[in-house]
Parts: structure tokens; C-alpha cells; sequence
């Protein structure tokens, strides 16, 4: 008999933290790549940023411990919560994985009282367009235009407040 298996595990942490040191080096990298510029992921946004005191949060997926994708948001304003940082691990692409962070994502922002998740992704990535687009979330763009004349492509998503 075989046990199915689960599926990812959520870790709660910090950007800081030693197990998502390389998603965020690969995540790195890969902006690197893509938009051909010098990126330091720390200057952007500092880690307590993240940090649920400051109404944000930082997630990693693990399997057999290791981890598989990740994502992050942060206090936009009152009712807003920022998505940053998501990311999957190259090594592990095309499972769902960036969706279920973001339904770990959205749920706990949900939980936290906001009503709104607001995020902008770059136009040199299609894939996160497309994740975003299919996860139901609204382009605040033009989406027929070419994303390189939009430069970051900003989405929004309501979301249902479970609180009373």
C-alpha cells in the first residue's frame, strides 16, 4: 500500500531566515537575467516589512524539509496587503505551487482583516502574468498593450473577509 502524499508543507519565517536564503538567491538571479541590472532584493523593502508586528508575512512551501516555493506580503494601507516575493524554486516549476502560495497568501491576509491584495510584477515575466490572470486577479492595465510599454504590471484582487 502506498501513502499518497500530502502535498507542501507552510513555514511561516522571515526573509532573513537560512532555509529562504535560496529561493530568494534564485529569485535574484532571475531578475538579474531577465532585466539585465544589478537587483538587491534587501534595498527594495527592508525584512521587517514582512514581519506579521507590521501586518505582514513570509511563507515558504517545504518538502522533506526543503524549500519549494515561497511568497510574501506586506502592509499596503489599511485595507490593502502588497504580494512580494513570489516565487518557485526552477527545480520545481509547473506543479501549482505559486498558486498555493498565493491561496496561503490571500487566506491569511483575509484572516488579517484585509479586504484588498494589490501587487505589481514585471513585464519581462509572462508566467506571473498568466498565474495572476488565471488566480483571478484584475489587471489595472491595459492587458492588450505590450507589458514593455506598461513597465510593472499592477493587478488587484478583492477578497472576502472572514472576519465578523
Amino acid at each position: 500500500m502506498t501513502v499518497p502524499k500530502t502535498g507542501p508543507t507552510v513555514l511561516h519565517t522571515t526573509v532573513t531566515a537560512p532555509l529562504a536564503r535560496p529561493l530568494l538567491d534564485e529569485l535574484t538571479h532571475e531578475y538579474r537575467t531577465r532585466y539585465q541590472r544589478p537587483v538587491d532584493l534587501s534595498l527594495e523593502y527592508p525584512a521587517d516589512a514582512f514581519a506579521p508586528s507590521r501586518g505582514g508575512a513570509f511563507v515558504l512551501l517545504l518538502e522533506d524539509g526543503e524549500p519549494v516555493a515561497g511568497g510574501a506580503y506586506r502592509r499596503h494601507d489599511a485595507a490593502t496587503a502588497e504580494l512580494k516575493r513570489i516565487w518557485t524554486h526552477s527545480a520545481h516549476r509547473r506543479r501549482g505551487l505559486a498558486r498555493q502560495v498565493l491561496t496561503v497568501l490571500e487566506r491569511e491576509a483575509a484572516a488579517r482583516g484585509y479586504t484588498r491584495i494589490y501587487l505589481k510584477t514585471g513585464p519581462r515575466q509572462p508566467e506571473a502574468k498568466g498565474l495572476y490572470l488565471a488566480a483571478g486577479y484584475r489587471p489595472l492595465f491595459d492587458p492588450t498593450a505590450a507589458p514593455e510599454s506598461v513597465g510593472p504590471l499592477p493587478f488587484e484582487k478583492h477578497l472576502e473577509n472572514p472576519r465578523p
